[in-house]
């Protein structure tokens, strides 16, 4: 299963003064079972590429083939896609709109064409696999506090049984715990149904802790799309469009610098940890001459 980008443009509010191109030929391939973060300064086209993934948006011109299919034909369906690859909003409230929890989780395996009991059977499933606790299943989501109504957002895409779950900032405004909690449920879900996520995240420890493969967005086209060790290895470049390599990342510059044998392609704090342990190993055998 893949999805595949051919020269995609998309411009907003074409042939007026307001004219804005937000994709600039945009190739690229989403393969299948891949953990992928996209990064990019605000307006660089982040969103506006994750929505054509599902149909959302089309096009100005070029093609977007999933599973060798052409989504812009006439025959194809784009329901049936957008059951297949799941948006989960920034904002969970944008997804919320049923009087309980269990009601607007059952609401797109219904919108499928599942009886209620097979509706009901997904969502118990799916609520259970965000660790909402049973007795919130039949509050209202307003009620709930923001990492619940993330939880809760995720579990409505997931009760469709989507082969590709993409999420748009799932972590803004909740706390570090929160954060965790999120990230650490969709890698879970990663991991045992196989399933292919795209990350959207502005956090560049987010993406180097959980992701394989980072694309970096700016001014509508494909600046980088390699493994987050090449990617961060340009952190130079990244500062120059706005973003920047994972802290760890520059104190591992910085203590290479001052003498310490440390590895600088360290992108999250365990390959960091492990360096570290390394080096000052080092320091103690005498074979490290550091400079404070």
């Amino acid at each position: 299963m893949s999805i595949i980008l051919d020269k995609v443009n998309y411009v907003y509010s074409e042939e007026t003064a307001y004219r804005i191109q937000a994709l600039r030929d945009v190739n690229l391939e989403i393969r299948d079972g891949q953990f992928i973060g996209v990064i990019g300064h605000t307006g660089s086209g982040k969103s506006t590429l994750i929505q054509h993934l599902n149909g959302l948006m089309k096009a100005t011109s070029g093609t977007i083939y999933f599973n060798g299919q052409d989504i812009y034909a006439d025959d194809f369906d784009l329901r049936k896609l957008r059951s297949r690859v799941g948006l989960v909003f920034q904002y969970p409230e944008h997804q919320l709109f049923e009087t309980t929890i269990f009601d607007d989780v059952c609401f797109g395996p219904k919108n499928q064409g599942l009886s209620k009991e097979e509706a009901g059977l997904r969502a118990f499933e799916a609520l259970r696999s965000v660790g909402m606790p049973e007795e919130l299943y039949y509050q209202s989501p307003f009620d709930l506090s923001g990492g619940q109504k993330r939880r809760v957002a995720i579990a409505g895409v997931l009760a469709m049984k989507p082969e590709v779950l993409i999420l748009d900032e799932p972590t803004a405004g909740l706390d570090p715990a929160g954060r965790d909690e999120i990230l650490d449920l969709v890698a879970r879900m990663h991991k045992e149904r196989g399933i292919t996520v795209i990350l959207v995240s502005h956090s560049m420890e987010d993406v180097a802790k959980y992701v394989e493969r980072i694309i970096v967005m700016n001014q509508g086209a494909v600046m980088f799309d390699d493994t987050p060790r090449e990617v961060f290895r340009h952190y130079k470049e990244l500062e120059s469009v706005g973003l920047a390599a994972p802290q760890v990342t520059y104190l591992m510059h910085e203590l290479k610098e001052r003498g310490l044998l440390v590895n600088t392609e360290a992108t999250t704090v365990e390959e960091a940890r492990q360096s570290l342990m390394e080096a000052l190993a080092g320091i103690d055998a005498g074979h490290t001459d550091i400079h404070v």
